[in-house]
């Protein structure tokens, strides 16, 4: 059975620790990363419009990927910085944004995407850094995904700025998912905290997984990358 290969990454609106912005330097992460589906965090500028930092031309010309269309502003690349690429040849068979409670902006996405033939459900989050706030809004995510008419093998992906090993969201989470065994993904330069997860609900196997840490991931962003090979079963 083929493998789908996930990936999560806070690219930080392409500004590396040496305090430049690079889309460039982003893609070429993604690239190295090779995977079918990843979600990204702080894909959109804070400010003004909140353009999308990887362009479509840049998209286009550097990888093989295609954007999803969470986005609700005309020039966004997601929704509130979380976005979801997929493979060209993937098809979409549905998107939408998930409104979140919070007291500062924050958001979430969901898609149905059949990969090589596998129909995967994806969510991508970025969650608060209150942990009051993130368990608000892991319950809202997972009332979300449950009260969907269809239901398809699950996979959760993004930041959720939990420095604890069990509690709080990852208790929540861990109720109905399955933590892929990634490594501390933050600080990029010095990683010591598992802040970025990768999470599947119980019809997929985690096969492998790690964090990313090429000398140019080190630099692109603040937070490394974490990947997961899956199997989804049945």
């Amino acid at each position: 059975m083929r493998m789908i290969k996930v990936a999560s990454y806070n690219m930080r609106k392409s500004i590396g620790t040496d305090r430049r912005r690079r889309p460039e330097r982003t893609l070429q992460v993604l690239c190295e990363i090779d995977a079918d589906v990843i979600c990204l965090q702080e894909a959109d500028r804070r400010f003004g419009n909140r353009a999308g930092v990887l362009t479509p031309h840049l998209l286009e010309e550097h990888g093989d990927w295609k954007a999803l269309p969470v986005n609700l502003r005309a020039h966004s690349m997601g929704w509130h910085g979380n976005a979801i690429l997929v493979r060209k040849r993937a098809q979409i068979v549905d998107c939408e944004p998930i409104h979140l409670p919070a007291l500062e902006p924050r958001g979430a996405v969901m898609a149905d995407v059949r990969v090589d033939g596998r129909m995967l459900r994806v969510v991508g989050m970025h969650l608060d850094l209150s942990g009051l706030w993130r368990r608000r809004q892991a319950h809202a995510i997972l009332a979300h995904v449950a009260a969907s008419a269809a239901q398809h093998p699950t996979v959760m992906m993004g930041d959720l700025n939990d420095w604890s090993a069990a509690s709080g969201c990852l208790r929540d989470f861990g109720r109905d998912y399955t933590f892929a065994a990634t490594a501390p993904s933050f600080h990029a330069r010095r990683p010591i905290a598992r802040l970025d997860r990768i999470m599947v609900s119980r019809d997929i196997r985690v096969v492998d997984a790690g964090v990313h840490q090429s000398a140019v991931a080190r630099t692109a962003s603040d937070h490394l990358p974490v990947w997961a090979q899956l199997e989804i079963r049945g």
